[in-house]
């Protein structure tokens, strides 16, 4: 990912944001905050320490994810792709490469209103650890955190299983 690679990951984030978090950030008292979103990932995309990605699919970016260390940082597709698979390919091929890293669990935070994505990362083998902390935008809703061992995810690649990247 690059930094004119931006205002797409941020438009595609809006609006799974705006329909997957309507509970947890109301729009007419929280909306998105846009502007505040872009300037992170600017700082992401450019600092050493995080690995940050866009999911692309015949020439138009359709997710994103990124990594600092053993936490998945960032992780969204676009909705027309929800259901579609894209979201578990992204997923496994960015597990992998923390799992080639030499990490043996990963983390990551997710809403605790954000019912579908507990889901789908409880469906992948994450748990919930008990964790918890206040996201830094109001209304400062609760962020639990998850752990996933990736010993399993190494052990799949060297058998010889494809992984999108």
């Amino acid at each position: 990912m690059h930094e004119n690679d931006v205002a797409g990951v941020v438009a595609l984030q809006e609006v799974g944001a705006v329909r997957g978090l309507a509970d947890v950030f109301p729009q007419d008292t929280h909306p998105f905050p846009a502007m505040e979103i872009a300037e992170r990932w600017l700082e992401e995309v450019n600092e050493p320490g995080i690995a940050c990605f866009i999911v692309v699919e015949d020439g138009v970016t359709v997710g994103f994810t990124a990594t600092r260390g053993d936490e998945l940082t960032h992780f969204g597709v676009a909705v027309e792709r929800w259901g579609s698979g894209v979201a578990q390919q992204a997923h496994d091929a960015t597990v992998e490469l923390l799992a080639q890293a030499g990490l043996g669990a990963a983390r990551l935070w997710v809403f605790d209103g954000n019912r579908r994505a507990r889901r789908f990362y409880e469906r992948l083998g994450w748990e919930a650890s008990g964790v918890e902390k206040r996201s830094d935008f109001a209304p400062y809703p609760v962020l639990l955190e998850y752990r996933r061992d990736l010993a399993g995810s190494l052990k799949a690649a060297q058998r010889g299983q494809d992984v999108a990247r």
